[in-house]
């Protein structure tokens, strides 16, 4: 580590030079402290019990706290997420870290439900580190690694979202719910550290930008880069499928026949961790000009996975098969999607990052939305229909776009 960092300090722009090789041990670092940011986001939903009897909210009522911290996850990606562009990167990603150890010690000891809604919001909101992390890893990696290093923090990113609820419910078997947020305090704050005295300290030449222009700026992009645009839609219709399978596959698994306990129903987070791992060689094929065949691959396998996953309430094994594919087939595009777009605009990575993931966050609260209804109208099968079509709709988009970039 010590080696990278002499190699990388740096007062010139780091855009502008070849960036060193970056170490395993390094995009390692980057990808545990993705996982454990964006996990907080996704502690609370095993939890609505507990908040629901702790301060005395309704179950109808509870909700809210997984929405709040979704929404101020959104806005934090378009109003933190650009200050990469303008900002000493090392500097900012531990400053949010350590504003984020804050908030969870205010969740973590909140004597009212007020305190703790302030709270989770501001979890949510400073969660978007981790695309400040994605965005300064592509920066320091050298072109022909870019998409390697973009895969290894990216499966961080996935493991720490299916990994978050198991981490939850064990945690507050053991200690109380209390307990998620303050050892992820504690956690969050070693890493703050760590990451501080590891980091480079590059400082950058940037724009001459205003906050508002900065934040317009964003948009401007979308209209310039018809890469970031493609992608852009390709991540909301995969993270749509995803988030389809996800939000819905507890309603099934917890029903007759198959009546699965809590604990066994997360346990299938492991197979999504097993996809999500494979995918992260997406980025080496990008790295090697493959983005496009390996998109159009990982789309159809996409597509087939519906399949086993229909036959869920018959086969647990067809499910495991079905959840590896579609992890894997989502994890491959979404890597590769950002590699490819990480080679435009250097200078504005922060902000590329930002505008293509509230698509992905649109995405999620689609499917969220979508496949609960679906289920309540028409079903397991309805939902799998819904998760085949969205997929189906990935696939033909990509197939009409992609001589266009």
């Amino acid at each position: 580590m010590e080696k990278f960092i002499e190699k990388s300090e740096v007062t010139t722009a780091p855009e502008s030079i070849p960036g060193p090789s970056m170490s395993r041990n390094v995009a390692l670092l980057f990808a545990i402290s993705c996982g454990l940011a964006v996990a907080n986001i996704y502690y609370a939903q095993p939890l609505l019990d507990a908040l629901s009897l702790e301060f005395g909210i309704t179950h109808s009522s509870v909700g809210i706290v997984i929405t709040l911290t979704q929404v101020c996850y959104a806005l934090g990606l378009l109003l933190l997420v650009p200050l990469g562009d303008l900002f000493n990167r090392r500097r900012l990603i531990a400053g949010q870290m350590l504003l984020s150890v804050l908030a969870l010690i205010g969740v973590g000891t909140a004597p009212t439900s007020t305190v703790l809604f302030i709270g989770i919001a501001a979890v949510g909101l400073l969660a978007v580190v981790t695309q400040s992390l994605v965005a300064f890893a592509a920066t320091l990696s050298a072109s022909a690694e870019r998409g390697r290093v973009v895969g290894i923090v990216t499966s961080g990113i996935v493991i720490g979202i299916l990994l978050a609820r198991t981490f939850a419910g064990v945690l507050t078997d053991l200690a109380g719910w209390r307990s998620v947020y303050l050892v992820s305090a504690l956690l969050t704050l070693v890493m703050a550290c760590i990451l501080f005295r590891v980091l480079p300290n590059n400082e950058h030449k940037s724009e001459s930008l205003s906050y508002p222009q900065l934040i317009r700026s964003v948009l401007t992009l979308f209209v310039q880069e018809r890469i970031l645009r493609i992608r852009a839609v390709l991540a909301m219709l995969i993270f749509t499928a995803f988030s389809i399978l996800w939000t819905s596959l507890v309603l099934p698994l917890s029903s007759p026949p198959l009546s699965l306990s809590h604990s066994l129903i997360g346990a299938f987070g492991l197979a999504g961790v097993t996809g999500a791992l494979a995918a992260a060689r997406a980025g080496q094929l990008a790295d090697r000009g493959l983005g496009q065949r390996t998109t159009g691959v990982a789309l159809v396998l996409l597509l087939v996975s519906w399949l086993p996953i229909s036959y869920t309430q018959h086969s647990l094994l067809a499910l495991i098969v079905g959840i590896v594919l579609l992890d894997l087939a989502v994890q491959a595009v979404h890597v590769t999607n950002q590699s490819m777009i990480f080679t435009v605009r250097p200078e504005a990575r922060s902000r590329l990052t930002a505008g293509y993931m509230i698509f992905y966050s649109i995405g999620s609260a689609i499917g969220s939305i979508a496949s609960t209804s679906m289920y309540e109208y028409s079903g397991w099968n309805g939902v799998c229909l819904l998760g085949a079509l969205v997929s189906a709709l990935a696939l033909l988009f990509w197939l009409f776009t992609r001589r266009l970039h």
